[in-house]
């Protein structure tokens, strides 16, 4: 079934007429990198993520001692380019930060290795900074807010938006 944007929520109940166990979740992504200290020095390095394990042509990183969120590899992909624009693939991995706090401190870690954000969005729903990791994939640094607070239709559906981000005002958050 190909699938035409947007949907009404009608069309969206039929597509999937028995949702997924509500207890799913994404445990981890694996990345195709180029050079591994590379992508280290900015998983590691900037972001601050911990590595947990590595073998031959891999790497594995987290948050908080659980086994990995991220895998590095270059199993297909040592001294490889990034895939051209207009081809198929992952368009970003996004990453939860628990609160608004920790999102402003990703962005002065940002901040202080000189990288430059694709953009910063305030969605209604969760904060938002875009970039680029030094093999070009696309990253989403974000932090939900409260449930209660998320913005609602009139008939108390969900609805998201998109608006400038006042990174400023993130950076007010204590660090």
């Amino acid at each position: 079934m190909i699938v035409h944007a947007p949907v009404s929520p009608d069309e969206a109940a039929e597509l999937t007429p028995r949702p997924i166990d509500r207890g799913t979740r994404i445990g981890h992504v694996h990345l195709k990198v180029a050079d591994l200290p590379r992508a280290l020095a900015f998983y590691c390095g900037v972001l601050g993520f911990e590595l947990t394990h590595t073998r031959p042509g891999a790497a594995f990183v987290s948050a908080g001692g659980y086994h990995h969120h991220i895998g590095l590899n270059t199993w297909e992909s040592q001294g490889g380019a990034p895939p051209p624009e207009g081809a198929t693939g992952l368009y970003h991995v996004a990453i939860l930060y628990p609160t608004r706090a920790a999102l402003a401190d990703a962005l002065r870690r940002l901040m202080a290795a000189g990288i430059t954000l694709d953009g910063a969005s305030d969605h209604g729903v969760s904060e938002a900074l875009y970039l680029r990791d030094p093999d070009q994939n696309g990253v989403e640094l974000y932090c939900d807010r409260p449930k209660e607070s998320w913005p609602q239709t009139p008939d108390g559906r969900m609805t998201m938006f998109t608006k400038r981000l006042d990174l400023r005002d993130l950076l007010k958050e204590p660090a």
